[in-house]
């Protein structure tokens, strides 16, 4: 998406997830940054977890009752749970999408407007 279209909100909240964590790398070992609708699956926990902290600051909306086991549903399943009785791929399989356009419009209005 071209960043000119973009509001100012969308503008900040995609600089501070792309300041904290790094894009992919394309089949030709280039880096890809982050988009709007970029899922955040598969960023480092450390760098995802930095950036959700400094989200939470710089546009004052409280993440803490977001339901973390829609976008990480096996990081959420009990542990026994895991070993004995669940696939991974049948329990990522309903896992939700969390991208940076959800971060931008929960910054809009103030408050996390999805789950």
């Amino acid at each position: 998406m071209d960043i000119l279209l973009m509001d100012t909100i969308q503008q900040e909240v995609l600089a501070l997830f792309r300041e904290e964590i790094p894009g992919y790398l394309d089949s030709n070992w280039k880096e890809i940054p982050l988009e709007l609708d970029s899922d955040l699956f598969e960023a480092p926990g450390d760098d995802l977890h930095e950036a959700l902290d400094k989200f939470e600051k710089k546009f004052n909306v409280d993440l803490s009752q977001v339901k973390w086991s829609c976008y990480f549903p096996w990081e959420n399943t009990p542990l026994l749970t895991r070993w004995f009785k669940l696939k991974r791929e049948d329990v990522e399989r309903t896992r939700k999408p969390l991208t940076i356009r959800m971060f931008s419009e929960s910054a809009k209005a103030g408050k996390w407007l999805y789950d």
